[in-house]
């Protein structure tokens, strides 16, 4: 087991050792995990990294090597070395699942527990879903873009290459069809698929060559990159090696609405009608909105999905909400300075749908243990992840696939204009 309780700020020990040390750390707490605002004027935002974030939480123990490091760089006393040695974490997890949607203070994700079990997890909490929501928010609107037409993440070799394998997961859930990273089909089940690149066609003599040893080892059924040199003389050889089975072509480079245009003419001229075009070139979800009337059957999305199209991050905040007094009542706490309002107390959640349609996103502050009584038509939302330390959720991707499928149909409209606007859905608080 490799152990992930170090994938943390030292800012986390510094209040545990504090917090034990004056007692205060054993008050059962209330931590909450919400965005303020969705960023860049979007109108809704996804959640991802739920799942990835469970399995974290699976191996966060201080077994002996991360003991030893904190000792030996005196990161914290010998009680809090104690403390450390045997923590479990034993509280409880609520959360929205991998590809439901959110908006401005949803309380994204719950934790019930003492403040020492609790305030340690913040850093994997936030760097997880952090991470994930935002590439999952821009790959839902690229995906929405393309329509019917498949995306295929492609941005391995513009990030971490950790970073990749979640960006691959977190695409997937929101709509992307495959992912060229075979990491992320081994570990998540994610299908992956690949091309060629344009060293492939420089490492031969020729273009002819070079086609002619990808159709003998892959098949006609193959894509072949054509715009090494000359595209039209490229889509010319491609269909004369391969024939009219070629199975695609991918473009790279240049004015890709116009070149797809003159792709499709020239390859429906030489009898390969059903050859897909395939393009690339740091798309973006105003991009792919662009090729909408073209002839082109598929998009690879590299950079612009594995930093969020401009977002790498969603914003998100992990906030003490609520914790027991000495007698064990609960006080709502929050923060309150300037431009960073919190709202204090234990969040609910649930969405309005009505015929079909969400109409808002409705929260209800209560005490821990105290569950809303939701109204016929409003969905609760939050659902059970850790039970007294025991991990009680768990999905295929699919299912979070077409969950989020699903959550985008319910959105009205306007939810999908890729203009900055507000969210579509009114946040209500009770």
């Amino acid at each position: 087991m490799t152990s992930t309780a170090l994938l943390t700020d030292h800012y986390e020990l510094t209040m545990l050792q504090a917090g034990l040390a004056s007692g205060a750390a054993h008050r059962r707490s209330a931590f909450e995990l919400f965005a303020r605002r969705l960023p860049g004027g979007r109108r809704y935002g996804v959640v991802a990294g739920t799942g990835r974030l469970l399995d974290a939480l699976a191996d966060f123990r201080f077994a002996d090597a991360e003991i030893a490091h904190l000792r030996e760089h005196g990161i914290v006393d010998e009680p809090t070395i104690e403390f450390l040695t045997s923590y479990r974490f034993s509280g409880d997890i609520w959360g929205y699942p991998d590809g439901e949607l959110y908006f401005p203070q949803s309380p994204v994700l719950v934790v019930e527990a003492s403040f020492a079990e609790a305030v340690l997890l913040e850093t994997l909490v936030l760097s997880i879903l952090n991470h994930d929501s935002a590439i999952a928010s821009a790959a839902s609107r690229m995906a929405y873009a393309a329509g019917e037409r498949p995306c295929i993440e492609m941005g391995s070799r513009r990030t971490h290459e950790e970073a990749a394998v979640a960006a691959a997961r977190a695409a997937y859930v929101a709509g992307f069809a495959t992912t060229s990273n075979l990491e992320a089909g081994r570990r998540y089940g994610v299908p992956t698929a690949g091309t060629s690149a344009h060293s492939f066609t420089l490492l031969h003599d020729t273009e002819r060559d070079a086609f002619t040893a990808q159709i003998r080892s892959l098949g006609a059924g193959t894509t072949l990159l054509v715009d090494t040199y000359d595209v039209a003389e490229a889509v010319r050889l491609g269909v004369e090696i391969a024939g009219t089975e070629l199975g695609a072509v991918r473009l790279d480079s240049g004015d890709l609405v116009a070149l797809a245009g003159q792709v499709r003419e020239q390859l429906d001229g030489l009898g390969a009608t059903g050859t897909r075009i395939v393009v690339t070139s740091d798309l973006d979800e105003f991009a792919i909105a662009a090729l909408a009337a073209a002839p082109v059957d598929a998009y690879g999305v590299g950079t612009q999905l594995v930093t969020g199209s401009g977002h790498p991050t969603s914003g998100f905040v992990y906030k003490l909400v609520a914790h027991q007094d000495d007698g064990g009542a609960w006080l709502d706490v929050a923060k309150k300075s300037k431009d960073k309002v919190s709202i204090g107390g234990r969040k609910h959640a649930a969405r309005r749908v009505v015929d079909g349609t969400a109409e808002a996103e409705l929260i209800v502050v209560a005490d821990p243990g105290t569950e809303p009584a939701w109204q016929p038509g409003e969905r609760p939302v939050l659902v059970p992840l850790v039970t007294d330390g025991e991990i009680v959720a768990g999905e295929p991707l699919d299912v979070s696939r077409e969950r989020h499928r699903e959550r985008l149909a319910e959105l009205p409209l306007r939810g999908h204009r890729l203009s900055k606007g507000d969210p579509v859905l009114p946040v209500e608080f009770r």
